[in-house]
Formats: C-alpha cells, structure tokens, sequence
C-alpha cells in the first residue's frame, strides 16, 4: 500500500500530462468549472436539505448544527472515507443530542448507502464527459443519468475513490465511452472531498432526526399508557 501511495503523484502527473496534450490546456479552466460546479451542488444541498431538516426535525439551528457537525465534516473531507469518519461522526452526533443506540445504527448503514455527494457529483462528471466527447443529452437521457446516479451511489463502497468505479456505470447507461474518465480522474480526490463532506454531514442529521422520532414516539407511548 505504501508502494501505491508513494506512486501516485507520478500517476496524477502522467493523467494530467495526457489530458492537457490530448484536449490542450484549456481542459483545465473547464475541469475547474466543473469541480466549481459540483461544490456549488454540495453547498446547497447541505444548506437546503441537511441542516433545514436539522432544524425541522430536531430543533437545532443551521449554525448549530454545521459547528457541532464540523470536526466530522472537516475529518471526512481529508480522509474521503465515510466509513473512517464514523467515530468522529458519531461523536459529534451524540455531542449534539442524538442517543447513542440510534446513532451507533444510523452512522454505519448511512455510511453504506447514503451517498447523495456521490450522485451530484456522478450527474455533473457525466454532463461534462458527455459535452467532451461532442454528445448532446436529450432530456431522456438526463433523467437516465439521475436514476442511475442515485441507484449506483446507493451501492458505493464508504471507501476513498469508490464513486469513480460507478461512475462508468452511468457512462455505459447513455453510452458514453468509459475512456473518457480519464479526463477527470486527475481531479476526482478534489470531488471525493466534498462528497464525502456531504455524506457524512447527512448521516448526522439523520440520527439527529431520528432521534427526536423516537423520543416523540414514546413520549406518546408513555402518555397512552397512563
């Protein structure tokens, strides 16, 4: 593994060597249009959907949230493995008020098959692999690209890289060429970081969420009783 490791800023190197001689220099504003694109989804995402359910569903502030969430944010975007970030996760989860069976539960099966990062990211590489290789996606095929997204970002793997192995799933959906990952597997760690950024800070929500279900549940338990 160290072998590897130690290796692969030669293997990014060459990737890039061969996609800025094959496409010229000016792929890479596009690659960085791209990469802007994505984080602008994750961003949003995060805001609209994650902490709006946070303050929804268990009553805590965005700004709340993203503070008690960040040690966990901060870990998933360095290590770009959701499983690693799970102790981390479910210290800040239970930090914030989220019971310890509910998020010991949640964490890991959120982990193995939430991957909302994976499919925005997985939708925005498909779009500028289809425009490089001259194809114009009909709005068939768009929802295509959506549905195969999400179905294959459910079976990633919680490991670093994991959304580039289905990401040729989806190219083969429209029949775009798997050889044109090439030209953004140079730059996919950059897009790996903030997915699993994403992932990771739904997983807390979500047990943050379900916990005050449960809570709710049986206080109402509790009230039926009597």
């Amino acid at each position: 593994m160290g072998f590897v490791i130690s290796l692969s800023p030669i293997g990014v190197f060459a990737y890039m060597a061969w996609v800025v001689a094959t496409q010229g220099a000016e792929i890479l504003g596009s690659l960085a249009l791209v990469l802007a694109c994505a984080y602008i989804g994750y961003a949003i995402h995060a805001i609209a959907v994650y902490s709006a359910s946070a303050k929804a569903f268990a009553g805590i502030s965005p700004i709340a949230f993203f503070k008690g969430a960040a040690a966990a944010m901060i870990f998933a975007f360095i290590s770009t493995s959701s499983a690693a970030t799970l102790p981390v996760s479910k210290e800040c989860a239970d930090k914030m008020g989220a019971d310890s069976d509910i998020s010991s539960f949640v964490l890991p099966l959120g982990a193995t098959i939430n991957m909302d990062g994976t499919a925005i990211y997985q939708c925005v590489a498909t779009v500028f692999l289809a425009s490089c290789a001259g194809m114009e996606l009909t709005l068939s095929q768009m929802v295509i690209v959506v549905v195969t997204a999400t179905l294959a970002s459910i079976g990633t793997a919680g490991v670093s890289g994991a959304g580039m192995i289905m990401l040729a799933m989806v190219l083969e959906a429209i029949g775009i060429p798997v050889a044109y990952i090439g030209l953004i597997v140079a730059v996919d760690r950059l897009f790996d970081m903030g997915r699993t950024c994403l992932n990771v800070t739904f997983d807390i929500s979500c047990s943050l969420c379900v916990t005050e279900w449960e809570r709710e549940k049986a206080a109402k338990g509790a009230k039926a009783n009597k």
